[in-house]
């Protein structure tokens, strides 16, 4: 299986998400934006596609910022999902990923940057990927955003600074935006390209200092992604398998394609 980065900024970086691809010897692409390499001109290959965070908006253009295009991003999200390819975006990827789904992404009641509690809805608590996760889970959080929803979206979890943390836009498509690939690393190239951001906001009740970043331990936010992860790409080899057998006659791109997982 492939697994397929896209990356906006050098200090966004790909952390626990990369760590698992690797770990269970996936194979592995990047489209790192910022140094100009391009979005895949086709997705053939791509089993899962990840969109990682930015300081870009969905509104963001391309006079704004000349690497980031949110129209060919969204393009590149919806082809992927319509397709049945496994879909997680982080971030500003969540929020490209409701862009491309058909729901406006919007501000965030609170910003919020540290690790606070998440909290699994109903929806979360049901669904049997995140059964690992518990009722509340201790994660990272970089933003002023969120994802937009779309009709038959469902929220996972949220967190008392966002209502829109973790979503489900179809089986194999989620937004996530919370960032659970923090690692110490993720972490110290954050702080270093803030400047003066983490100073700015130290009013906010949900922001916290550098030293109390550094501080955190991410390792269990680690495995819980993982465990995610896992039972994903487990669903979409499910899925895969049973397009093959409605389409025997067909390799596996031939039945993925024009299969929509709404």
């Amino acid at each position: 299986m492939k697994v397929h980065f896209v990356i906006h900024e050098s200090f966004e970086a790909t952390g626990a998400y990369e760590a698992w691809a690797r770990d269970r010897g996936l194979e592995i692409g990047h489209s790192r934006l910022h140094d100009h390499e391009p979005l895949p001109r086709t997705i053939d290959g791509i089993d899962l596609l990840v969109v990682m965070g930015g300081p870009q908006s969905p509104s963001t253009t391309r006079e704004e910022c000349p690497h980031f295009d949110a129209a060919a991003e969204c393009a590149l999200i919806a082809q992927c999902a319509g397709a049945g390819k496994a879909v997680v975006g982080v971030c500003l990827g969540a929020q490209l990923l409701g862009e491309a789904m058909g729901a406006r992404h919007g501000h965030s009641p609170e910003k919020e940057i540290g690790k606070f509690p998440i909290t699994l809805t109903a929806a979360g608590r049901a669904n049997g990927k995140f059964a690992h996760f518990g009722d509340t889970l201790e994660v990272g959080h970089w933003h002023g955003d969120m994802p937009g929803l779309t009709g038959d979206a469902q929220i996972i979890a949220a967190s008392e600074g966002c209502p829109r943390q973790i979503i489900e836009y179809g089986e194999l498509v989620y937004g996530f935006q919370c960032h659970m690939e923090f690692t110490p690393e993720v972490v110290e190239r954050l702080i270093a390209a803030s400047g003066q951001e983490l100073e700015s906001l130290a009013a906010h009740r949900f922001v916290q200092r550098p030293d109390v970043l550094r501080a955190h331990a991410w390792d269990d936010m680690n495995r819980k992604l993982y465990g995610f992860l896992d039972r994903l790409m487990e669903a979409y080899a499910g899925r895969r398998r049973c397009l093959d057998g409605e389409r025997p006659e067909n390799g596996p791109e031939d039945a993925a394609r024009g299969k929509s997982i709404h």
